[in-house]
């Protein structure tokens, strides 16, 4: 089904187009080594190309499309080597410090809206399964925390990274055995930052995001 244009939307429309392909990407709509056609994706919303052509490059940015000569832009795979070798370990290094500095900090207000999070983590991870609510909740968890922790450059790094992080939550999402079990693990984590233990807080992130290598 066609999306409509949007009319007097929020966000500018370069925002509005580059949301719905980042969705229809994670989602598998626009699947790996499909073509992104500026003048087919502006017919298709009933925008113009300039707004299109903006979306695609900061896709290209994000890295979930690459620009082939004489082919165009194309939407990339994520594989599971670069997750394992690249994503994987670019977060154990900026969450473990992260998670660290927010359990010495022990903020009650952060606390309080991871604590937010996690119950709208159970709703969603609820029958029938909201995996797109569940994966984005996934992220906002650990971004409140990276940012949180005041580390300017760790949270520009996560910000490069997180629509790729997303989209290998979003397409592990309704694979998991036990989505509850995703709640689980996320409640785990803000009791472990409500303790106090830095070290503690920096084991267990450590070990959540181990679980994406098989451990």
């Amino acid at each position: 089904m066609m999306a409509a244009s949007p009319t007097s939307p929020p966000e500018s429309r370069r925002d509005w187009i580059l949301r719905n392909l980042r969705e229809r990407i994670a989602h598998g709509d626009l699947a790996a080594g499909e073509r992104l056609i500026e003048r087919d994706i502006s017919v298709h919303y009933g925008i113009s190309r300039g707004p299109v052509r903006e979306a695609i490059m900061v896709l290209e940015q994000e890295g979930l499309v690459v620009t082939h000569p004489y082919r165009g832009a194309v939407v990339t795979e994520i594989p599971q080597k670069e997750i394992e070798e690249i994503l994987v370990p670019i977060r154990l290094v900026i969450e473990k410090a992260a998670f660290r500095a927010a359990a010495e900090a022990t903020d009650q207000k952060l606390f309080e809206a991871l604590g937010t999070l996690v119950g709208q983590m159970e709703s969603a991870a609820a029958e029938p399964l909201d995996a797109k609510t569940l994966a984005d909740l996934d992220v906002t968890f650990h971004e409140t925390v990276i940012t949180a922790a005041g580390h300017t450059q760790s949270l520009r790094i996560w910000r490069t990274i997180q629509p790729r992080v997303r989209a290998y939550f979003l397409r592990d999402a309704p694979h998991h055995e036990n989505p509850r079990g995703i709640v689980d693990q996320h409640r785990s984590l803000l009791d472990t930052l409500r303790s106090g233990d830095p070290e503690r807080a920096g084991d267990e992130i450590a070990e959540h995001i181990g679980i994406y290598l098989g451990h």
